[in-house]
C-alpha cells in the first residue's frame, strides 16, 4: 500500500528541514524566517522496497489574517488525507497555546499520529516533556533535524508505526491513466473495455477518486486505474481536487505503466510537462496517448508534433501514439506497446551481458580523462525496477563528465530497448584492494635496494 504522511505543527519548529532530512532533497527552503512555507511540498520517503509520499506543510498559528487561515486549512487539508502524521514541537520550549489547539484538534481527526520533539541538541529548562505526560502523551521521539541527530533512528520509527495494508490489491497486471481534467480518460476505458463503468462528462473534473477497472486480454488479467484530472495549482485548490491528485499519485505509485492522456487538440502544454515529471520521479514507464486525434486535420496534426513542447528532449524518449477515446482508433497498437513496456521493465539482465555492452561502449567511445587520471570503467550489473537502475564500478564516481554519462545512459537505451522506460545509472568507486596494505622488504631486499641507491649515487658523480 502506497502511503502519505504528513509534517504539522506550529511556525518555525523546524518541518521544512525535517522534511529535507527524511527526503534527502533540498526542495523545502530553510531559514529562521517564521511562517516561511506556505504551501505544501511533497517528496518521497524510502524504507527499501517501500515508498510512501510525505508532506511539508506551513505553520499552523491563531492569526486573524486571511493568509495565515489558508496556511492553516492547506496544512489540516494534507493531515486528513495522510495515512500517518507527524506532529512536530520545539523541544527547546514549553508548550504553548498553538500547540494546545493542534493536538486537540489532532485527537478529533481519529488518525494515528506520532510525536516528534526537535532541537533537542538546545539546553534548556523548558517543561515539555513534563506538559505532554499531563496531556496523556508519554511516548515521543528527540531529535535534532538541523545537526541529523537521531534521524536515521526517527526513519526506522516512522516505517514501524505506518499501518498496515487495508485493503488486498486485484492481481494483474496495473495500468495508470493519467492527464488534466477533460483529456478524455475515462470515455478512453469505458471504449476499451466496452462498458460504461465510468461516467464520461463534457464538465472537466468529473472524476474525483481513483477506480480500479479489471479486465483479461488473451487470459491475462489487466487493471485500469482510473485516476482523477489534475489542474494546474491543485497544490492550492479545493481539498477534493488535492486528494484527486494525491490518489493519483497513490495510484501511480501502485501500477506498472503510466498512460498519459493528452489532449491533442491542445497540445503538450505545460501542465501535461508537469504531470510527467512527477511520474518520472516515481520512476515508471509512461506511454504518451495522444487523445481526439480524429478531430485534427492533417496539418493540425503536423503542427502538433512541431511543437517545442513536443520536440523537447524531455519527451523525446517516451512513446506517442494517436488514438481516438470516442471511435476507439488505435487502441490495438497502444496496448500491445503497452503490454510490451510492462514486461520489458520488470526484466532482469545478467552481469555478463551488461559487461559486453559495456566493453562495445567504451570500444565505440573511450572514456575522457578526469583530473589527469583516464577514466576505467570496470564492471556494470543491474541494480533494480522502476527505474531500470544499472550500477557502474569505475576508478571514479563523482568527477564523471556530463556528456559521457549520457553517452553511455543513451547507448543502453538503445541496446536494451528502453524507450519509454525510465533508466539511472549509477557511479560507484571501485575499491583498491591493495589500499591500506604495507608490503613488508625482506632483510635480503632491503640490502639489495640500499646497495641501488649507492650504485645510482656513485654513477652520478
Amino acid at each position: 500500500m502506497f502511503t502519505s504522511i504528513a509534517i504539522i505543527g506550529r511556525p518555525n519548529v523546524g518541518k521544512s528541514t525535517l522534511f529535507n532530512k527524511l527526503t534527502r532533497s533540498r526542495k523545502a527552503i530553510v531559514s529562521d524566517f517564521s511562517g516561511l512555507t506556505k504551501d505544501r511540498n511533497h517528496g518521497y520517503i524510502t524504507f527499501g522496497d517501500q515508498k510512501s509520499l510525505i508532506i511539508d506543510t506551513g505553520g499552523i498559528a491563531q492569526d486573524e489574517s486571511i493568509l495565515k487561515e489558508d496556511i492553516a486549512e492547506q496544512a489540516w487539508i494534507a493531515a486528513e488525507e495522510s495515512s500517518l502524521i507527524i506532529f512536530l514541537l520545539d523541544g527547546s520550549e514549553n508548550l504553548n497555546k498553538e500547540d494546545l489547539d493542534i493536538l486537540s484538534r489532532l485527537r478529533k481527526l481519529n488518525k494515528k499520529f506520532i510525536t516528534v520533539l526537535n532541537k533537542s541538541d538546545k539546553i534548556t529548562d523548558s517543561l515539555l516533556k513534563e506538559d505532554l505526560l499531563k496531556k496523556g502523551i508519554g511516548e515521543y521521539f528527540e531529535i535534532s533535524a538541523e545537526h541529523s541527530r537521531n534521524i536515521t533512528d526517527l526513519r526506522t520509527y516512522i516505517k514501524d508505526s505506518l499501518p498496515d495494508k487495508q485493503y488486498i490489491t486485484p492481481e494483474g497486471k496495473k495500468i495508470a491513466v493519467l492527464g488534466r481534467p477533460n483529456a478524455g480518460k475515462s470515455t478512453f476505458i469505458n471504449k476499451f473495455i466496452n462498458e460504461d463503468r465510468l461516467i464520461v462528462s463534457e464538465i472537466a473534473g468529473t472524476t474525483i477518486d481513483a477506480i480500479s477497472i479489471p479486465f483479461t486480454v488473451d487470459d491475462q488479467e489487466f487493471i485500469f486505474i482510473d485516476t482523477a484530472g489534475i489542474r494546474k495549482g491543485y497544490k492550492n485548490n479545493h481539498k477534493v481536487e488535492y486528494f484527486s491528485y494525491v490518489r493519483a499519485m497513490h495510484s501511480v505509485e501502485e501500477c506498472d505503466v503510466v498512460i498519459f492522456i493528452c489532449d491533442a487538440q491542445e497540445g503538450i502544454v505545460d501542465q501535461d510537462l508537469k504531470i510527467i515529471n512527477m511520474v518520472c520521479e516515481m520512476g515508471k514507464p509512461i506511454v504518451i496517448a495522444l487523445n481526439k486525434i480524429d478531430l485534427l486535420t492533417k496539418k493540425e496534426k503536423d503542427d502538433l508534433y512541431e511543437t517545442k513542447r513536443a520536440q523537447s528532449n524531455f519527451v523525446a524518449d517516451f512513446i506517442k501514439l494517436e488514438i481516438s477515446g470516442i471511435k476507439g482508433l488505435g487502441f490495438k497498437r497502444l496496448f500491445r506497446i503497452t503490454n510490451t513496456i510492462i514486461e520489458t521493465s520488470q526484466k532482469k539482465y545478467i552481469t555478463s551481458y551488461l559487461n559486453k555492452l559495456l566493453s562495445k561502449f567504451i570500444e565505440q567511445s573511450a572514456p575522457p580523462s578526469v583530473a589527469g587520471r583516464q577514466l576505467k570503467l570496470k564492471q556494470v550489473h543491474f541494480g533494480g525496477i522502476n527505474p531500470t537502475t544499472l550500477i557502474i564500478h569505475s576508478n571514479q564516481d563523482k568527477k564523471i563528465p556530463q556528456n559521457y554519462r549520457k553517452y553511455l545512459e543513451n547507448s543502453f537505451r538503445s541496446e536494451l530497448k528502453l524507450e519509454s522506460i525510465q533508466l539511472r545509472l549509477i557511479f560507484r568507486k571501485s575499491e583498491n584492494p591493495f589500499e591500506g596494505k604495507v608490503n613488508k622488504l625482506s632483510d635480503r631486499q632491503v640490502k639489495k635496494r640500499l646497495r641501488m641507491v649507492k650504485h645510482i649515487k656513485k654513477s652520478k658523480k
